[in-house]
Parts: C-alpha cells; sequence; structure tokens
C-alpha cells in the first residue's frame, strides 16, 4: 500500500484504525484532509463497502477534491458510490429518497435566501401587517434561527419566553408568519436551506425504521471541521452513528470562528463524553509555516482557557521575525501594504498570488485596494465585490455623478426611486418615452413635466419635482462646499443612511459600514487635495479619480494577482506572504465580540486562523487613528499584539514614549519663557556652543532615536522647513522627493516637488506633509 508511505507516523495512525470512534484533532497544516481521505481509501482497501462509509464536509470544493484523490487510490467507480459531500447535499440527498414519509415529493423545490425572504414579504403583506416592523429579511433571519435551533413551529407556541421577546420587540404576530411560512412551502413543495437539516432530524426522530435502514446503511462516518457543526448537524452525525460508532471526526478547535453560523465548539470539545472508549489522535506537526510563524500563533493561542491539549510544532526553518507596522491612519496603513508588496516583489521576484491580505471586515478593503490601484498592483476580492462595486457604493456614486452631470441617464435611473419615493416603473418608462420623442434628456423632461406632454397624475409630477429640487440644492452645495461635505449631506438627505440603518442584519451593517468606508475614503481625499496648489478638492475631481481608479480594476483574466478577503474566508488557505491589518482594539477583536469570554477567545482563534495561513512571511499593520464616518478617531492596538511573544516580533516603527498625558490644561495660558532670566550655567568643557536651531547631525540623530519628533508631517507647518531647490524631503503620500523648484512667501510659499514614481507635484507648503531628509544618503 504505496499511499501510506506518504504519512508520516501520526497520520498513519488514525488512517490504520479502523473500529470504534476515534477523534483526530488536527493543528493548522498539519495533513488533516490528506488523512481524512487516506482513511476513507484505506477502510475500502480493507473491504469495507464503498456504500457504507458517509463522508461530511463542509464545502463541495473540499468533497470533490477528496473524491478525486480517493478514485487514484481505488479507483473510479468505488469512489463514485461514497455518499461524500456537504451537510445540506447528503441530507438533501437522502430527503430525496425518503421524504414521502414527511409528505414532501422526490422533486421537491429547494428555496434559496432571496426565495425565502420572497414569500415571506408576500406573507407579511397578506397579513397586513407594517413592513417597517416586520421586516422581512430579519424575520427570514428569525426563522432561520429557530430551525438551526430545533425550535419547531409547535415548539414555538409552547415556548412562553419566545412569544413574550416577540412581543416585546413588537413583533407579536411573528409565530403565525413562521406558521404560515412553514405551510406555504409544505404546499408548495419546497423546503429551505434549513429546512434540509431540520426535515432529516424530523426523519430520523419520527421514523424509526428510516432511522434504522440508514444506521445499517452507513457503518462508517467521517466528519471533516467537527469543530464548525451547528447543534442540529450535531444530531443528525449521533442519531446515524449510535448503531455502529464508528465514527471519524477531524477538527481544531483552536479553529473554530463560525458561532455566528450557529456553529458550537462544544460538539468536539465534548465528543469523548458522547462515545465510549474514544481514540485520540493529535496531528501537531505543521508542515505550512515557518518555527516563528507557528510558534508565534501557540503563543497568542495559549491566551483561551477552553481548549484541547496540544502543541502544534514544525521542522521547518525558523523563518524571519513577523513585521510589525504602526501607521498614521488608515490611509498610510494600506499606501505601507502597497509599497512593502511592490518592495518585495521586486526584491525576491515573488508573483502577485504570493501574497493576502486578510482583515476583519469587508468596508477594511477601500484604503487598501486605493493604495495597491495607485501601485498598479492587480488584486483580486474574494467572497465579495470590489469596493467600488458594492451596490450601496455604486447608488450614492450615482447620486454624486447626477450632481455633478444631471445628464447622466444610467445615474438617474438608479436612484430616482432608490430609497423608495413613490416614483413607479410606468413613470420612469413614460418620462423615457418623452425623452426620446422632445430629444430632451430624462432630467430635462423631470424639470418642464409640467409643460411637457407626459400623462402623469399631479401627486406623481409633485414627486418628480421634489426629486428636482433635492438634486439642485446639492448642486448648489457642490458649488460651495468640498467632496466630503456634498456626499455626507447626499448619504443624510436622500435617505441613504436611513435606509441602511433600518436594516438590522448582517448585510445591513455591512452596508452601513461600507458607506461609513466611502466618506472616510472621500475625507482623506479632499485633505491630500488641499495639499495641491492646483486642487480644491471638489466633486469633480473626486470622480474622476475615481473613474480613473476603477478602470486598473477590470477583470483581464489574469489569476496571478494579490488576495484580498476577510478571514473568516481565508479558513483552509495558505499564502507564501500574509497581511493582517487593522490590529486595533473594536476592530480586532470587534466591540460587538468583546462581551463574554467564548465571544473574546473565538475572537483569539480568529488571530489564529490568520496568522497560521502564512507561510514564510507575516506582517501585522495597525494605525494611531482611523477615520469613522469622516472624523478622525483615536485606536488603540490590539490586545492579541501584546499576547504574541515579543522574541518572534519585529517592530518596524517602535515608538520611545508611547505614554503621553494629555494635559487638561492650555498651555497657551502661561505664555512664553524670557530667556534673559534664566540662570546661566557653565558649558561643559569640549561641548560646542548651545544653539536654538538643531544642526542637520542633531536632525539625523532625532530621527533615529524618536521618529516622531522628525515628523513636521504630522501637523506641522511644511512652510517653515529650510527647503532650497534640489532638497530631497519625504512625503507620506508621495514617497521621497526632490525639490524642483520654489515660489511664493509666507503662508502662500510653494514648492514643486519631483517624487519617486516620476510624478511632479505642486504642494502648498503651509498643508503640506513633508519631512527633511538626509541629502547625502541621496
Amino acid at each position: 500500500m504505496p499511499y501510506l508511505d506518504e504519512l508520516n507516523d501520526a497520520q498513519r495512525a488514525p488512517v490504520l484504525h479502523k473500529d470504534g470512534p476515534l477523534m483526530v484533532i488536527a493543528g493548522a497544516g498539519s495533513g488533516k484532509t490528506r488523512v481524512l481521505t487516506y482513511r476513507i481509501a484505506h477502510l475500502m482497501e480493507q473491504g469495507v463497502d464503498s456504500f457504507n462509509i458517509l463522508a461530511l464536509t463542509f464545502t463541495n470544493k473540499a468533497a470533490r477534491e477528496m473524491k478525486s484523490r480517493i478514485a487514484g487510490i481505488v479507483g473510479d467507480a468505488e469512489a463514485k458510490n461514497l455518499w461524500m459531500g456537504t451537510f445540506h447535499s447528503v441530507f438533501a440527498r437522502l430527503l430525496r429518497h425518503d421524504g414521502k414519509h414527511l409528505g414532501f415529493p422526490s422533486n421537491f423545490t429547494i428555496y434559496d435566501t432571496q426565495d425565502s425572504q420572497r414569500l415571506i414579504s408576500a406573507i407579511i403583506k397578506e397579513m397586513g401587517l407594517d413592513k417597517d416592523v416586520y421586516k422581512y429579511k430579519q424575520i427570514q433571519n428569525r426563522i432561520s434561527s429557530y430551525k438551526n435551533s430545533l425550535i419547531t413551529v409547535k415548539a414555538y407556541f409552547q415556548n412562553p419566553e419566545l412569544m413574550e421577546a416577540d412581543a416585546m420587540a413588537k413583533r407579536p404576530r411573528l409565530g403565525e408568519i413562521y406558521n404560515n411560512y412553514v405551510e406555504r412551502c409544505f404546499k408548495a413543495g419546497a423546503m429551505d436551506f434549513d429546512d434540509l437539516l431540520l426535515r432529516t432530524n424530523e426523519l430520523l426522530t419520527r421514523f424509526p425504521e428510516v432511522l434504522h435502514k440508514y444506521q445499517n446503511r452507513f457503518k462508517y462516518i467521517l466528519v471533516d471541521e467537527y469543530q464548525d457543526t451547528n447543534h442540529s448537524q450535531y444530531l443528525i452525525v449521533k442519531a446515524l452513528s449510535d448503531r455502529f460508532q464508528n465514527i471519524c471526526v477531524v477538527g481544531d478547535d483552536a479553529q473554530s470562528i463560525y458561532s455566528f453560523r450557529g456553529a458550537n465548539i462544544s460538539n468536539i470539545l465534548n465528543f469523548q463524553r458522547d462515545y465510549d472508549n474514544v481514540a485520540v489522535y493529535r496531528l501537531e506537526q505543521n508542515y505550512r509555516s515557518t518555527k516563528t510563524i507557528v510558534e508565534a500563533a501557540n503563543s497568542v493561542i495559549a491566551n483561551n482557557k477552553n481548549q484541547l491539549d496540544k502543541v502544534v510544532w514544525t521542522d521547518n526553518d525558523d523563518g524571519e521575525l513577523i513585521k510589525l507596522h504602526r501607521a498614521a491612519t488608515d490611509a498610510e496603513e494600506g499606501r505601507y501594504v502597497a509599497g512593502s508588496i511592490f518592495e518585495l516583489r521586486m526584491q525576491e521576484q515573488l508573483p502577485n498570488g504570493d501574497f493576502a491580505v486578510l482583515y476583519r471586515t469587508n468596508s477594511q478593503s477601500r484604503a487598501i485596494e486605493d493604495a495597491l490601484r495607485k501601485r498598479d498592483i492587480p488584486y483580486r476580492i474574494y467572497g465579495g465585490l470590489s469596493f467600488y462595486q458594492r451596490k450601496e457604493i455604486k447608488d450614492i456614486l450615482a447620486y454624486l455623478r447626477l450632481i455633478v452631470n444631471p445628464n447622466d441617464e444610467e445615474a438617474l435611473m438608479r436612484v430616482i426611486n432608490f430609497p423608495a419615493r413613490g416614483i413607479g416603473q410606468t413613470t420612469v418608462e413614460k418620462i423615457r418615452v418623452a425623452a426620446n420623442e422632445f430629444n430632451m434628456t430624462a432630467f430635462q423632461v423631470m424639470e418642464q413635466v409640467e409643460h411637457v406632454a407626459v400623462k402623469l397624475q399631479s401627486n406623481t409630477k409633485r414627486k418628480l419635482q421634489d426629486f428636482i429640487t433635492m438634486i439642485k440644492s446639492f448642486q448648489i452645495l457642490a458649488q460651495q462646499q468640498d467632496a466630503f461635505t456634498v456626499a455626507e449631506q447626499v448619504a443624510k438627505k436622500t435617505g441613504l443612511l436611513l435606509e441602511f440603518k433600518k436594516d438590522g442584519t448582517p448585510e445591513g451593517i455591512a452596508r452601513m459600514e461600507n458607506l461609513e468606508e466611502l466618506l472616510n475614503g472621500i475625507k482623506d481625499f479632499v485633505e491630500g487635495q488641499l495639499e495641491l496648489a492646483d486642487a480644491e478638492g471638489n466633486l469633480s475631481e473626486f470622480l474622476e479619480d475615481v473613474a480613473l481608479a476603477t478602470d486598473l480594476d477590470q477583470d483581464t483574466g489574469d489569476d496571478d494577482r494579490v488576495a484580498l478577503m476577510t478571514i473568516h474566508l481565508a479558513k483552509g488557505l495558505e499564502f507564501p506572504v500574509v497581511y493582517i491589518v487593522g490590529m486595533e482594539e473594536d476592530l480586532f477583536p470587534s466591540a460587538m465580540s468583546m462581551n463574554t469570554r467564548s465571544e473574546l477567545e473565538e475572537e483569539r482563534r480568529l488571530f489564529y486562523v490568520a496568522l497560521t495561513r502564512a507561510e514564510k512571511k507575516a506582517f501585522l499593520t495597525y494605525t494611531l487613528n482611523r477615520y469613522r464616518w469622516g472624523k478622525l478617531i483615536d485606536a488603540e492596538p490590539s490586545r492579541f499584539l501584546e499576547e504574541i511573544d515579543e522574541k518572534f516580533i519585529e517592530n518596524l516603527t517602535p515608538l520611545q514614549d508611547s505614554y503621553r498625558y494629555k494635559s487638561l490644561i492650555d498651555r497657551s495660558i502661561f505664555g512664553e519663557v524670557d530667556k534673559s532670566k534664566l540662570r546661566s550655567t557653565k558649558p561643559v568643557p569640549g561641548t560646542p556652543p548651545p544653539s536654538h536651531a538643531p544642526t542637520e547631525k542633531q536632525l539625523r540623530k532625532l530621527r533615529k532615536i524618536k521618529p516622531e519628533i522628525a515628523q513636521p508631517n504630522a501637523g506641522s507647518n511644511a512652510s517653515e522647513l529650510p527647503l532650497m531647490e534640489g532638497t530631497w524631503v519625504k512625503h507620506s503620500r508621495f514617497g521621497q522627493g526632490q525639490v524642483l523648484k520654489l515660489e511664493g512667501v509666507g503662508q502662500d510659499r510653494k514648492a514643486e516637488i519631483r517624487f519617486e514614481r516620476g510624478e511632479v507635484k505642486k504642494l502648498l507648503l503651509r498643508f503640506a506633509r513633508l519631512e527633511l531628509m538626509d541629502n547625502l544618503a541621496n
């Protein structure tokens, strides 16, 4: 059996174990998929019929890859007989065979989330309920949660606490909606995604003969990622495996990160209580990461109290220390990441596909995307659209485009009735027809709706005129204010902000975060434009910047791109170089996940997952300030940074004195010190005479010892710097550059600078964030 030679001793042991319950605790990068695959193949080689094996995975991709590798050992025909797939796909198959016991046809329909939401919305309307109280998305989430917790309609009405909680939330008829929804699905011969688990539990519980059939059928059961199973999945597996107890579960409690989907970590922590004489195997050798990354991750996860005993180790090289970088703002953080990727690509000839940037929330991608585009570094967003392609972002950008150019019909049609303002599709079609007939733009037809022959009711005409008035008021504002002020007013007065705020679902919260992030980006853009002598930071400039930027984001079919994704999506993946950004309190760990120890421990496991995605190099970044709704908020480094053993960290931006007392007294009340009254002191022999201004040598020493002192860009006036033609400077946004020309005096002094990427900028020095460089070194 040559395939056994590919396994180490720790991996071979669970593969050779045949009968009885076993748990494989598999550390990150330890080869658990190989063990699961080879165990199935070995069972078949030992004479177990492939029809008697059930393998449950969490992705169809994992199931396909495992079945393909098994087919290479035992043959394609036998591999096809395996019941292998995701929980939902396997139990949908089971229900098509035996769902008739529950009254469902074998060809029942499976409703996706949108199907369910449309049906719930129709039921709410038919029942005459207030749709602003009974929001269909929230109701759908609630029903989904009930089903995954095995709370049927009958169980709901037998639970006074649940009914009282819904009554307190001013939704006393939620139970009726739930009942109507279940009846309508049954009548339509349909199940939703959650029914595939709930109805399987019902089938196995109500019909012992069906349970007996499948217990005899599935004599060997294997479950991947067992730590991610929810209560409903746990009960199905428990019922099916009870007769023979030949159950093998593989997982890692340190990578349990899906409690928000109902995953219950106690399933793996309590596995040894559920079955007798459990054999426990540990896969502790990491084949993926360097020794530094593995041990750093261990030092963090050791802070969790509720975990299984294991010590992950590796024979790999020590590798480089983990780099820690502090940035002033999230925009600067993005520029650092992009610059670092650019340098590593050049220095080590690495492809773009070797890099991944991981973040806690999707909204953080905006600053990273902006910086990568400016460096012409191709990237791909995983698990979501590019920031500027997301619906909520396109909605507000459409408003901004319409303000700048009212003839932009695509922008007009996108927002004319969003948020809903009673301008229906029939009205829109009439406007379009009139525009074509009279050779006018749709906006012009709406402006002159009283004079153009369009058959509309007076109420509809008033709504159109109100919309036109709103857009024109924004146009007046845009002539007087910068892009951020206009965008902020658009978000509020159009009702977009309120629309997203009303939606309390995870999707609605994400849209709010993305809208906030767009406003942060506009604020950063406006502040950057203030430095340019020939820029105003207005709406037209911003829209042009976005249009040029998004042109570089087109899909060229090239897969060699930097990967951008949330940490949840990164699970199971690996990259040579990983950047984990936003390492700040209230962001990571999330402010919404620090109410209990269990929530905080899941956040820590999430960081463990992020760090162990890295093979060769890992970078951690945090900011001192982060924009929230256009305001710069102080940020605090994440507690997880302190939990990493400092011997594994190289701090690229150390603070010599991180503690600074913020005085409650205005220093100006004390006036200036009269130096003529100071007592004189004898100079130390051999020291140069005192000077009020530091020498160039002293400046260089200050930069080495305490970088924050030598950073006039942190708010000081660059017009006071001793600049000359030929002087080398450093800008926080544009990088290094050389002064070509100086003009003006005092507060109007300007500098024309050629920066390292060849671009020439004319900066107004009173706003410019410049730092003198050591010209001898350049």
